[in-house]
């Protein structure tokens, strides 16, 4: 399931209205009706059941007595008829009813705002300040091809649109990031370490909600119950798929890095220059497991530690959190990290970082027990990109670049660039 049936039954008008502030007006009127018709038949078959076992033990005392059960015998076996058809009945509504919450985004936290669309977000923080050029600025998708580091046009003749080779010491700089960023997370905040396959399952994929919703957005493979990651999330969050944790592992924290894959089919059009909206791209990602009761201090700290990342590299960003009409699907409340980017003179998210409370631990079953007597509870799963690679990329070409062409680099990347200060004007030396 996705949302907790028994609340959605015990409260559908609270439910109602938490859709309705997501754009889902009248969502959950199928699920109702089919729910009542359940009931309805739930009733008459415990009434059929409650009789056969009345006939039956009748019937064995009749036979002891010695008198013709013939008749009651066959009203016993046209019940058990009658039952059967009505449980498979009830099997077909139950499966109808979980397919549409299985469709049903998460609710959204109290705290977060009302509102349809990005317009309604609210800023909460911003941090650094966009710098002013003394000269025309040029666009990453420009500067990137003038210095020979980022290729569009030999990248579209390997893969087609919307995809990027990185050469030389664009390359070279993509793998800092990672390299960067996966330190930081480790050795600083306290995550650990995985790498994880790039093809999961489509379990896994229902697990961490983007099936069966989402499907046209993903690549999956010709005859194989296999897709590629859209994000490390999915095979993060399916480590502990169908397991019980004890408290004392939690909160687990978890960083990885992967290539993601999204086909994006309802993206169109939108932010198609440079490597802002790419069909593959890198990205360190963030994953915990936590408590109920530790969730949102928890999500604080998560959107903390991927802030830090930007401010290493001294990117002016700013932090806000999503409306109930902008939020993800999983997610029960968003911080939206957007760093500044001059091509657009504006900020573009660069991260995203998410508590689901228990809505991905309920379709992916994942559980702890509090203590050695209590009942297992679904843990709460949080997420966020701690960050998007290529984005950053983007956003230090654009920030750091030099009127004569060339671009500093962040002091703090410079060890992992062999201790380089500046990519140098013009095209790059074939390595």
């Amino acid at each position: 399931m996705v949302l907790d049936a028994r609340m959605v039954r015990a409260k559908p008008d609270e439910v109602e209205a938490a859709l309705r502030s997501r754009g889902l007006e009248g969502s959950l009127d199928e699920f109702l009706r089919l729910d009542e018709q359940r009931r309805a038949l739930q009733a008459r078959a415990d009434e059929l059941k409650s009789f056969r076992n009345r006939a039956s033990s009748e019937v064995a005392a009749l036979k002891r007595s010695g008198q013709d059960t013939t008749e009651l015998q066959a009203r016993v076996r046209d019940t058990g008829v009658r039952i059967k058809e009505l449980d498979t009945q009830i099997e077909e509504l139950e499966a109808r009813a979980a397919e549409i919450l299985l469709r049903l985004p998460n609710l959204p936290h109290s705290s977060v705002p009302r509102g349809s669309g990005d317009a309604d977000n609210v800023e909460v923080r911003r941090w650094g300040t966009p710098r002013q050029f003394d000269f025309v600025p040029l666009p990453h998708w420009d500067l990137g091809p003038a210095l020979d580091i980022l290729d569009f046009e030999r990248a579209a003749k390997l893969s087609g649109a919307r995809f990027t080779v990185y050469k030389g010491l664009g390359a070279r700089l993509e793998r800092a990031l990672i390299n960067f960023m996966l330190d930081m997370h480790v050795d600083r905040h306290g995550y650990r370490e995985v790498f994880p396959p790039f093809m999961v399952t489509s379990a896994c994929m229902m697990g961490t909600g983007q099936l069966p919703k989402f499907a046209e957005d993903m690549f999956k493979l010709e005859d194989r119950d296999l897709y590629l990651v859209p994000t490390a999330e999915v095979p993060l969050t399916n480590l502990y798929r169908d397991e019980i944790l004890s408290a004392s592992q939690l909160p687990m924290y978890l960083t990885a890095y992967t290539a993601c894959f999204r086909a994006e089919a309802g993206s169109h059009g939108r932010d198609t220059r440079g490597v802002i909206r790419q069909h593959q791209f890198n990205k360190v990602e963030l994953v915990k497991l936590t408590t109920p009761e530790q969730s949102y201090d928890e999500l604080e700290k998560l959107t903390r530690d991927a802030e830090q990342v930007l401010q290493a590299l001294e990117l002016p960003y700013r932090v806000v959190v999503l409306c109930t009409g902008d939020m993800g699907f999983s997610a029960a409340k968003t911080y939206d990290l957007e760093v500044w980017l001059p091509s657009y003179q504006d900020y573009k998210e660069i991260s995203s970082c998410s508590n689901c409370e228990d809505f991905q631990a309920r379709r992916a079953n994942i559980r702890y027990r509090p203590d050695a007597k209590a009942r297992p509870q679904f843990v709460h799963t949080l997420n966020g990109s701690g960050v998007a690679v290529g984005r950053t990329v983007a956003a230090i070409l654009e920030n750091y670049q030099q009127e004569d062409g060339s671009v500093i680099i962040p002091t703090a990347l410079r060890p992992y660039m062999a201790g380089m200060e500046v990519i140098p004007a013009g095209p790059q030396r074939e390595e």
